[in-house]
């Protein structure tokens, strides 16, 4: 059987749909995982979905994809920008990690232009609301 693509999310997250909603979107993080699960049917591959507010579980997940998981595909949220111990927890993959933002955090706040997570992905997909967990599926399967 194919390993999973882990798509792990941060903190906040599960407030999405209710949130900034100008930012963010309408969308709630179920949506989001209905969407991805019916991406992921399409291409072909399982997916685990998970959600946390806290770093060190997120850090818990990203340590065990290394084994259980084929890529990753991560919105740490705010620990984007702030967790270098999520940056070493990633750095230690030799999956493809996929970063992923709803908005663009490079047209926000000066604090959100240096992410973390991104120096340790393969490629960063942001500004593109929901639908940039698809394309960050379809770029995850692509290169498993």
């Amino acid at each position: 059987m194919t390993r999973p693509i882990y798509i792990l999310n941060g903190p906040n997250l599960n407030l999405l749909g209710r949130r900034e909603p100008h930012i963010y979107g309408s969308q709630t993080l179920a949506d989001i995982e209905a969407m991805c699960a019916q991406k992921a049917q399409a291409l072909g591959v399982p997916i685990v979905f998970r959600q946390t507010n806290h770093e060190g579980v997120l850090i818990d997940w990203v340590q065990e994809a290394m084994d259980a998981a084929s890529a990753l595909i991560i919105n740490a949220g705010g620990y984007t920008h702030t967790s270098v111990a999520l940056h070493d927890a990633l750095k230690a993959l030799s999956i493809p990690v996929i970063e992923v933002h709803l908005s663009d955090p490079m047209k926000r706040e000066a604090f959100r232009h240096v992410s973390y997570v991104g120096m340790a992905a393969r490629q960063t997909i942001a500004g593109r609301g929901a639908h940039g967990y698809d394309a960050a599926l379809e770029t995850a399967a692509s290169l498993v």
